[in-house]
């Protein structure tokens, strides 16, 4: 039986959220104890349906995993089963779980071989993994794929160090030829490689353990190989979308709300893209204070165009908070035209906006103009299905502003991305119930 949330919109919020650790940058993290024999403990790990499938996987591989307290574990690959990894049982949780890809990496670079089954994750389009298997391929692996059974195997007796240029700057594909990379022999150079701080993040804890990389922040990475790598203690950093979803969330509800502790040098541009949509809000110390607004007034280009705001891979503006910067634009004072170029099907969701008031022209796949409300006609509370994580958070966004009430089924979209999350509205005055 799927759960639901039973929304009672119209409430304004008032209080402090702490973000969650970064679910993006726990899935890459956690694989890096794959490298080594040695124990690493990593903390701030959130507690949500994604990281745990991926922790349970690698206890079932043969990783040693203690919890140490809330959100902090230790990890020790000192005796990795790799026979399990051609079980039915390893292809079932693998393919449970995009993240899951990147364990081939660390496998590949400590083991000589890995397994992967097709991944499963957010139905958002074709999200394809040529990348990392190119990634590997240059660094010397061969790789089979039994179209039949879905399931791809890789082997290389040697990995060597070699010129990589990637075709996209795929963050998961990054992580995986990085991680495969700082124990190859000789020097890896890394061009397009993403940088965003989950990137940046692994890369500092793969040089506490001992690995040579330079070039963090960029998209050209130095790498030099080493014959091993050691234990180290590491910090997930605050979830950035989190952090952009509670700020929208401030200003739909015409809340105060203070989010805490936001680690504010590795949030890029998203401050500034909702100041652009006319979102009031304050740096203070490592906080975000957000005051109650009234009405917002999205800002237009100087020539008085519409306003445009797309993503683009880092230092570009995430994709994962496009459906956000969308939800807060159907109460703003204007338009704007939201162009989500990485993923097709992501504005699918704006179907149920329009049921609930709003005034979207969905132009196409990747690109919606919202016609701003400002605040004349509130969003009516209705019935629908969250699609995808970041849906899900933004449909509940709108619900809370909406009037009336509001059930959101599929709720296990948004499970699977953000932790306690109606425990903690519920906490700064937000009504929502899980039913079911």
């Amino acid at each position: 039986m799927s759960a639901s949330f039973e929304i009672h919109g119209g409430k304004k919020l008032k209080g402090e959220l702490i973000p969650q650790g970064a679910k993006n940058e726990a899935l890459q993290v956690l694989c890096a104890p794959l490298l080594t024999a040695e124990k690493i403990t990593i903390s701030n790990i959130p507690d949500i349906v994604d990281v745990n499938k991926l922790i349970n996987l690698l206890q079932s591989m043969g990783v040693k995993i203690e919890k140490i307290e809330k959100g902090t574990f230790s990890f020790q690959a000192k005796e990795i089963d790799l026979a399990y990894l051609e079980t039915e049982d390893f292809k079932n949780r693998a393919s449970a779980l995009r993240g899951s890809i990147m364990i081939v990496g660390p496998l590949l670079a400590r083991f000589g071989k890995g397994f992967i089954p097709k991944p499963g994750g957010d139905k958002i389009g074709r999200r394809r993994l040529d990348t990392h298997f190119e990634g590997f391929t240059i660094l010397g692996a061969k790789f089979n794929y039994d179209a039949g059974d879905h399931f791809y195997s890789i082997e290389a007796k040697k990995l060597k160090g070699t010129y990589i240029h990637l075709d996209e700057a795929s963050v998961t594909g990054t992580a995986n030829i990085l991680m495969a990379a700082v124990m190859a022999e000789g020097k890896t150079t890394f061009y397009n490689a993403a940088c965003e701080p989950y990137i940046q993040q692994l890369c500092r804890m793969l040089n506490a353990m001992g690995a040579k990389i330079e070039g963090i922040g960029s998209n050209l990475l130095h790498i030099e190989g080493v014959k091993e790598l050691n234990g180290c203690f590491h910090r997930v950093l605050p979830d950035m979308i989190e952090i952009g979803s509670f700020i929208g969330l401030a200003a739909m509800t015409q809340s105060e709300i203070t989010i805490k502790d936001v680690s504010w040098e590795n949030l890029g541009i998203i401050p500034n893209v909702f100041r652009r949509m006319g979102i009031k809000l304050e740096k203070r110390g490592d906080d975000i204070y957000v005051p109650a607004q009234e009405k917002y007034e999205i800002e237009t280009f100087i020539d008085g165009s519409i306003l445009t705001i797309y993503d683009a891979p880092w230092p570009g503006f995430t994709p994962d908070l496009l459906s956000i910067i969308l939800v807060v634009a159907t109460q703003a004072k204007g338009s704007v035209l939201i162009h989500q170029k990485m993923f097709e099907s992501r504005l699918f969701f704006v179907d149920k906006l329009i049921d609930m008031g709003a005034q979207i022209i969905l132009c196409d796949p990747h690109r919606a103009t919202v016609i701003g409300l400002n605040r004349e006609f509130p969003l009516r509370g209705i019935q629908m299905t969250s699609p995808d994580i970041r849906a899900g958070v933004s449909l509940l966004i709108a619900a809370l502003s909406a009037q009336g009430k509001s059930v959101i089924h599929n709720i296990e979209q948004i499970d699977r991305g953000y932790q306690d999350i109606e425990l903690r509205l519920n906490n700064i005055g937000a009504d929502i119930r899980r039913i079911g």
